[in-house]
C-alpha cells in the first residue's frame, strides 16, 4: 500500500491508492471464484476417496446437475471474495497530516490529534502509537496501512518520531491477577480485556484499553499476555 504524494499546501494524505482498491476488488472476487470452482470440480474425486473426511457434502456437490453447479460455484465464490474485500476495505486507514495535526479514519470513524498534544510517536508491531506529554497514550493507529509511509510523513512534518520504539518500554511490568500495585477496578478491566483478547474481540479490547488509559494505566500486549505501566497523568483513584 502506497501513500499519495504531498500536495502543494504541504499536507500529506495517506492511505490506499486507487490501484490498491482496484486490485482488492478485482483479485479477491476472482480468487474466491477460482477456489470455490476448484472445490466443486474436485468434489467427485474427493468423494471417491474412502478415507476423505466430509464425504457427504462432497457427494452432494458432485451430484448437482451441470451447468447449474458450476455457475452456482462461480457466483458463490465471487460473493465470498467480495465479502472479504469489503472487510478489508473497512480496515483501510486513511489520514491527512501536516505540522499541526493528524486526522485518521478507519471503518468510518475519524480521530484528530493536535501536534502540540504529542510528545512521542513510535511503531508498535503493525500499529503506531502517539504518546502525550504525560506519557499517556493519546492515540493508537491500527488497521491496514503502510507503517513506513506514516513514518516518513511524521518525520517530514517534524513530529517526534522515535526510531528506537517506545521510550517508556522499560517501565512496563507484567499484569498478574491480584497485584497490590493495581486497584480492584484496574484489575477488573484488565481481566475483562484478557477475556476479550482470548476471544479475538478487538473492538472490546481497544475500548477497555481506553478505559484503562482514563485511569492512568497504559497497557500493551504480547499475544494474550498484558503488560502495564502508569502514566505521569494517572488518575488519583488508581
Amino acid at each position: 500500500m502506497a501513500s499519495h504524494n504531498p500536495p502543494a499546501d504541504g499536507r500529506s494524505p495517506l492511505g490506499p491508492t486507487p490501484g490498491d482498491r482496484v486490485f482488492l476488488w478485482g483479485a479477491f472476487p476472482l480468487l474466491g471464484a477460482a477456489v470455490v470452482w476448484l472445490l466443486k470440480a474436485s468434489a467427485g474425486w474427493v468423494a471417491s476417496l474412502p478415507w476423505a473426511p466430509m464425504q457427504g457434502p462432497f457427494k452432494l456437490v458432485a451430484s448437482l446437475p451441470e451447468p447449474h453447479a458450476t455457475i452456482g460455484a462461480v457466483v458463490l465464490g465471487l460473493a465470498a471474495g467480495a465479502g472479504l474485500a469489503l472487510l478489508t476495505e473497512r480496515e483501510y486507514v486513511t489520514a491527512v497530516m501536516d505540522g499541526k495535526q493528524l486526522s485518521f479514519t478507519r471503518d468510518g470513524h475519524t480521530r484528530t490529534v493536535p501536534r502540540d498534544a504529542v510528545a512521542a510517536v513510535f511503531r508498535d508491531g503493525k500499529q503506531i502509537v502517539l504518546l502525550g506529554h504525560g506519557t499517556q497514550e493519546v492515540a493508537r493507529i491500527s488497521g491496514e496501512f503502510s507503517v513506513e509511509a506514516f513514518e516518513a510523513a511524521f518525520t517530514r512534518h517534524g513530529w517526534p518520531w522515535q526510531a528506537d520504539g517506545d521510550p517508556h518500554r522499560d517501565s512496563f511490568r507484567r499484569w498478574i491477577e491480584g497485584d497490590p500495585a493495581l486497584s480492584p477496578a484496574a484489575h477488573a478491566l484488565l481481566r475483562a480485556r484478557a477475556h476479550a483478547l482470548g476471544k479475538s474481540r478487538r473492538d472490546d479490547a481497544e475500548q477497555l484499553r481506553a478505559d484503562l488509559g482514563a485511569m492512568g494505566i497504559v497497557v500493551r500486549e504480547k499475544g494474550r499476555r498484558q503488560d502495564w505501566r502508569r502514566s505521569d497523568s494517572e488518575a488519583d483513584d488508581v
